[in-house]
């Protein structure tokens, strides 16, 4: 793209988040995930502004698991201005469509910090770069008298080695992830398994028959597991 052609240009930074809060330039979400009471009529999610000098357009949106954007759920403010130190509270509505009652349902939530131009620094007839930053966190849409408790899920998993691959069933009603899995000194590819589902990810020549790993849970943290290969 010629610059010379563009006065702004967006770029999108797409980041995965694992900790308890997520952080893009000077945007901070108070959470790496949101756990939404299936029968709750709204959730809150802080955005704060941790800059001492940038201004940043905040837009808000919520994207169903296959990345389109809906209207089962609304955040508003949608779009609003957030100064150098702001905090804003974002209020995350349910629209009371229907959803599964024996498992968890899966979006996404989607901030995007636009940062604010300087058009005296840049110069009214000179291009000019704007870094649009875009955080998605999910969210779990979560049913009452779901069994087992969620703190307890990760210890119903199963591990099987199928040829070359490790299968990872999940017998529970949530989303289990799990990050720092190894095998035989092996680093294997995160995975996240979907209720009632199961996922496969490659297992090296020489891993051995013991898998160690880390789940996440509701408040981003980790906690630490081992398992025997069946």
């Amino acid at each position: 793209m010629n610059i010379t052609k563009y006065s702004r240009m967006a770029v999108l930074c797409l980041c995965s988040m694992f900790s308890l809060s997520a952080i893009a330039g000077g945007i901070s979400i108070g959470g790496s995930r949101v756990v939404f009471p299936e029968k709750a009529p709204q959730t809150t999610l802080s955005v704060s502004n941790k800059s001492n000098a940038a201004t940043y357009l905040i837009q808000a949106w919520v994207e169903k698991n296959d990345g389109t954007k809906t209207t089962d759920f609304i955040i508003t403010p949608p779009l609003y201005t957030s100064a150098p130190g702001n905090e804003n509270t974002l209020r995350i509505i349910s629209a009371g469509v229907p959803h599964a009652q024996d498992r968890e349902s899966l979006y996404y939530v989607n901030i995007k910090a636009i940062p604010s131009v300087n058009k005296k620094q840049s110069g009214e007839h000179h291009g000019g770069v704007v870094v649009a930053t875009q955080m998605q966190i999910k969210m779990f849409v979560r049913p009452e008298g779901l069994t087992p408790l969620r703190e307890k899920a990760t210890d119903t998993l199963v591990f099987r080695r199928q040829g070359t691959h490790l299968s990872v069933c999940n017998p529970t009603p949530y989303y289990l992830t799990l990050t720092n899995l190894q095998a035989g000194g092996h680093k294997l590819q995160d995975i996240m398994i979907p209720p009632r589902g199961e996922k496969s990810t490659d297992l090296p020549a020489g891993s051995g028959n013991t898998v160690s790993w880390s789940a996440i849970n509701d408040f981003g943290g980790l906690n630490k597991g081992q398992s025997t290969l069946r």
